[in-house]
């Protein structure tokens, strides 16, 4: 998709609708808006529900002070004006509560940016404002002064947060980014203490911006590998939809019976994927015209030492991740279900998954069929696509009910009897 391509008020309420049917605002809360090359803002309205906005919804502030639309502009287009006024490289600004901000917010603190490699990098370093009545100017100018010294994400006490970049996708990406480590750090908080990244260990990252390819043009485009497009971008976008990804974050890869694969491509938004979008890797070699993810090498060795394996899985959902950031041990043996489907999840050290691909692979098997990598992902392997997607599911269920535990009390695993009874009834290896 060509988002530089929609008009303004398209652009705004795309985002908007995004960040709503994600949960990440309320049906009146939170304002988007765009600066275009007039100079001139579009901003979502006030008091219009914003699961139901249309392009006729959205305001224009023009650059003269004159207001055209059928209704008001937000409340807080104040603070907006403010951030272009001080910003020239802003191009959109970005203002919501989400669950995972506003509770730093409200506990005055700034969550960790140094937890995954990609948070810092996507979002700088956070400030955070001082509250003030909401669209005054007192507010706008708080809000200004922390972007005056070059934040880009700014949360404000007790209220959520203003994320200011180049177009209203990046901020979205942004926004989605730090709410998603919020969400992460919270959830570690519930089984330890998390670990932060070293400087070292993020800028370590840009390894990954190595990998080159050469490039082949197929011939032909056989209905396996046509099939298996359609496949990937449907569980691509369930994924999506379902917080285990996020817009550019999270890579699927399905093996074809020739033994090339098809793997998601890398910088483009989860979202609106097509199956003319997924890669095909062949021989070392990439499909002409398109980048493939950077963890091609990772999937390739994988599939090299796992005849077996079918499908890989690379993602960072949020509740499986507080594994990857403490010291606490994922233990599968909550109900059946997940133990039969997950056996055990290895922990390995954080950079293998791009610096030692091979380790990774040796750490799986028909008993381990997924790791997890510290501050990193996790990685999940299945004998087809759908069963590494039900892999992925289930692990993060289980997650996410042993994080809910915390607050009941301790876990009673099954015991080994019953691993054994199991192990029987479904004939698992013991």
């Amino acid at each position: 998709m060509r988002f530089e391509l929609l008009h303004p008020a398209d652009q705004l309420v795309m985002m908007m609708n995004r960040i709503y049917y994600r949960g990440m605002t309320t049906t009146s809360g939170g304002n988007l808006s765009i600066r275009d090359e007039n100079g001139d803002m579009w901003i979502t309205p006030s008091g219009i529900d914003k699961g139901m906005l249309t392009r006729d919804d959205i305001m224009l502030v023009k650059a003269d002070g004159t207001i055209e639309g059928r209704h008001k502009p937000s409340s807080e287009y104040p603070f907006h004006l403010s951030v272009f006024r001080r910003r020239p490289d802003i191009g959109a600004v970005l203002h919501a509560h989400s669950p995972g901000l506003v509770a730093f917010s409200i506990a005055r603190k700034l969550p960790d940016v140094n937890l995954i490699p990609t948070v810092r990098k996507i979002c700088g370093e956070l400030a955070i404002a001082t509250y003030a009545v909401p669209g005054s100017a007192e507010l706008g100018e708080n809000i200004a002064l922390e972007f005056d010294q070059g934040h880009s994400v700014v949360l404000l006490e007790n209220h959520g947060v203003v994320i200011g970049a180049k177009d209203i996708f990046q901020a979205f990406m942004a926004f989605e980014t730090i709410e998603s480590s919020a969400l992460l750090e919270i959830n570690a908080k519930k089984i330890g203490q998390p670990h932060a990244l070293s400087e070292e260990r993020i800028e370590a990252t840009d390894v990954k911006n190595r990998v080159e390819l050469k490039e082949f043009v197929p011939q032909t485009h056989s209905s396996e590998e046509n099939a298996a497009r359609r496949d990937l971008v449907k569980l691509i976008r369930r994924s999506y939809d379902q917080g285990l990804f996020t817009s550019t974050q999270g890579t699927y890869s399905v093996r074809l019976s020739d033994g090339s694969f098809l793997i998601t491509p890398y910088g483009k938004d989860r979202a609106y994927l097509e199956a003319e979008d997924i890669v095909l890797i062949r021989e070392g070699q990439r499909e002409a015209g398109k980048i493939p993810s950077r963890s091609v090498p990772l999937h390739a060795e994988i599939y090299r030492r796992h005849p077996d394996v079918k499908s890989v899985l690379v993602a960072h959902p949020p509740n499986i991740m507080a594994f990857a950031v403490t010291d606490a041990v994922f233990d599968s043996r909550t109900i059946p279900e997940s133990y039969i489907l997950l056996r055990q999840i290895a922990k390995v050290p954080f950079g293998v998954s791009f610096m030692d691909p091979a380790l990774v692979a040796r750490a799986l098997s028909a008993k381990t069929p997924a790791v997890i990598c510290e501050n990193d992902c996790v990685i999940v392997t299945g004998s087809s696509l759908l069963n590494a997607f039900d892999r992925l599911e289930v692990a993060e269920f289980t997650a996410k009910s042993i994080l809910a535990s915390t607050a009941i009390g301790d876990i009673v695993h099954i015991s080994d009897r019953e691993i054994h009874d199991i192990n029987v009834a479904f004939k698992l290896e013991d």
